[in-house]
């Protein structure tokens, strides 16, 4: 039996793991990063993957940081056949990635040499990608640039966002790996090395990212919201409060009114101004300290005062 050392954090590895399980793989350990707290009332919570392992009663490191620490020794001293992560967060040190007696591999959420990085589905959503996928690679200390052994396409859509690709792209990657795996043990598989010259980036989303920019054209703002969604969020100011837009629609109407103004308004519609004289209509918003909400809660309720021409959305809080 092939023995491996799975790494690996937020549901987007679940699946993956459970795949090597169902086919028989030996876990040796699981290593993901440590519990955190979260939600309002911060609870400390087990990430994903650990929950996954716990439930096959399989040994759990959690190294706040794995260079140097005693879990790094005792991974390496397991010596496993191969090492497999999808998403875990951190840098594996090259001595880690040698004790592999057949290889270190990484599932990757994107079209490498495209996005190299930690937020690569975010990005492709962002950038108004027509597909995205997933691609196995060796792993080597330079972040995310080792040989390709396969790759898998997913088109997008408007009705996507990052939560919906990476339900899609994690079962996806799944399927590639356990196709893969075998023919790496084997020595068959076919390894293409990526090309410099089309290399990008895709760096972990910012705090100022999440401001949304309301002179982008309508569906770029789109974009960025559903590249933001579910987990995080983007958010405007809007007559001064800081508050979300889950969902817009983009429109084909355009408007002379400046960005960030009100077109159309009653007790159920909310149209607004975007840049390059672009409109949308704002459907789920979240008023800070608020729960998200329709539009049509929002205009009766918070946003009662809101009229047609208005400029409500600004830069900054005022």
């Amino acid at each position: 039996m092939t023995s491996v050392i799975f790494l690996g954090t937020p549901e987007f590895a679940v699946p993956i793991l459970e795949g090597l399980i169902a086919q028989h793989y030996d876990i040796l350990a699981v290593m993901t990063q440590p519990d955190r707290k979260v939600g309002r009332k911060q609870r400390l919570a087990a990430s994903p993957v650990k929950q996954a392992a716990q439930k096959h009663d399989i040994p759990v490191l959690q190294p706040e940081k794995l260079s140097g620490s005693p879990e790094l020794a005792q991974a390496i001293a397991m010596a496993p056949d191969l090492i497999v992560t999808a998403a875990y967060g951190q840098f594996l040190p090259t001595k880690f990635l040698e004790a592999a007696k057949i290889i270190a591999v990484n599932v990757h959420g994107s079209l490498l040499p495209k996005y190299r990085g930690g937020a690569p589905i975010q990005y492709s959503i962002m950038n108004g990608d027509s597909e995205t996928g997933v691609t196995i690679i060796e792993m080597v200390k330079k972040m995310d640039a080792g040989d390709m052994f396969a790759q898998a396409k997913l088109p997008l859509t408007r009705a996507d966002d990052t939560g919906t690709v990476f339900a899609k792209l994690s079962l996806l990657g799944r399927d590639l790996l356990l196709e893969t795996l075998p023919k790496i043990i084997a020595g068959t598989a076919t390894r293409t090395p990526q090309d410099p010259d089309k290399v990008t980036f895709s760096p972990t989303i910012t705090k100022e990212q999440e401001h949304l920019n309301i002179h982008l054209p309508a569906k770029a703002l789109d974009q960025w919201i559903r590249a933001l969604r579910p987990d995080v969020g983007g958010y405007v100011y809007l007559n001064g409060q800081r508050t979300k837009l889950w969902a817009i629609t983009p429109l084909s109407a355009g408007s002379t009114l400046p960005a960030g103004s009100i077109v159309e308004r009653d007790k159920h519609r909310l149209v607004m101004v975007a840049g390059q004289q672009t409109t949308f209509q704002v459907d789920e918003l979240q008023p800070a300290g608020k729960a998200k909400q329709s539009v049509a809660d929002f205009l009766n309720g918070p946003g009662q005062q809101l009229t047609t021409g208005q400029q409500v959305i600004t830069d900054d809080p005022e």
